[in-house]
């Protein structure tokens, strides 16, 4: 395969003069104003904004949080010199489940399905928009009819929203920075996923693995062709902000009692600094 933007479920970022990296936020609204704001003061023409998806889950303030990501996009694009593209948002495993749930009536045992995505972060994220998880019990016990009209709900609630359905329906699969020497060679300086990836696959047939293969993360030592360095922005274990030559984990644990940490990377891939919020 050829990595080019081409592929619209994973985009290329060119060559910015920095990437900002904001991970997994799971819904707390407060630690991502503070960030934005820390991000705005440096944000320049020139720069991309990277976010590596779980923008709900857990927290109970999703629909704010939304708003907010919706919010400071505006705020962005409205500074001279600035485009669409220079912000990008890739899926977690939030947003997948998210998705998911809106094809519930086709899954062979919605209730089981209903049940485990619960336990995963999905209700806080339905309460806060206003929507009863219980009533998606007794639907998908009442069969797929009913089913199919609490997912509409779902649907239209989130649709009342200016922005929320875009954001959270469209994410990207993951994003790289893209260069190419005087001499015509291409470069892939940086990888950015959610959580992981498996080594031995290569990006196109990753499918689930990149917030799924979080385990196998830990134990890349060795660079991921073509890309130099891979940065991920969920881990599931909470170990915290982890640095190496050739991956870098950015979850401080956002939602779980730990910190909001954002990272600004240069053309290399190398970071320069670490936000805390």
């Amino acid at each position: 395969m050829r990595y080019s933007s081409a592929n619209s479920s994973f985009v290329s970022l060119k060559t910015p003069r920095h990437v900002w990296a904001i991970p997994s936020i799971h819904a707390d609204l407060d630690r991502l104003t503070y960030l934005h704001d820390a991000i705005f003061e440096r944000f320049t023409p020139g720069d991309r904004l990277v976010y590596l998806g779980n923008y709900t889950g857990y927290g109970e303030q999703a629909c704010g949080t939304i708003e907010e990501l919706v919010t400071f996009r505006r705020l962005l694009l409205a500074q001279p010199g600035l485009k669409p593209e220079d912000i990008v948002y890739l899926r977690g495993a939030q947003e997948e489940m998210l998705f998911q749930l809106m094809q519930l009536q086709f899954t062979q045992k919605p209730i089981d399905q209903l049940l485990w995505m619960l336990g995963q972060g999905i209700r806080p994220t339905l309460e806060s928009y206003g929507i009863c998880p219980h009533d998606g019990i007794v639907a998908a016990r009442e069969g797929i009819i009913s089913l199919t009209r609490w997912t509409a709900k779902i649907k239209d609630t989130i649709r009342q929203y200016p922005g929320h359905e875009c954001l959270m329906m469209h994410t990207k699969r993951a994003a790289f920075t893209h260069d190419i020497s005087g001499e015509g060679q291409e470069r892939y300086p940086t990888l950015f996923v959610n959580a992981g990836l498996d080594p031995n696959k290569p990006l196109d047939a990753q499918e689930d693995n990149l917030w799924r293969a979080h385990h196998q993360f830990e134990h890349i030592n060795e660079s991921y062709q073509p890309f130099d360095k891979i940065v991920r922005g969920y881990d599931p274990a909470h170990k915290g902000v982890h640095l190496n030559c050739v991956t870098a984990t950015l979850d401080g644990g956002c939602g779980f009692g730990g910190p909001l940490v954002g990272a600004g990377l240069n053309t290399q891939g190398e970071i320069f600094e670490l936000m805390e919020a």
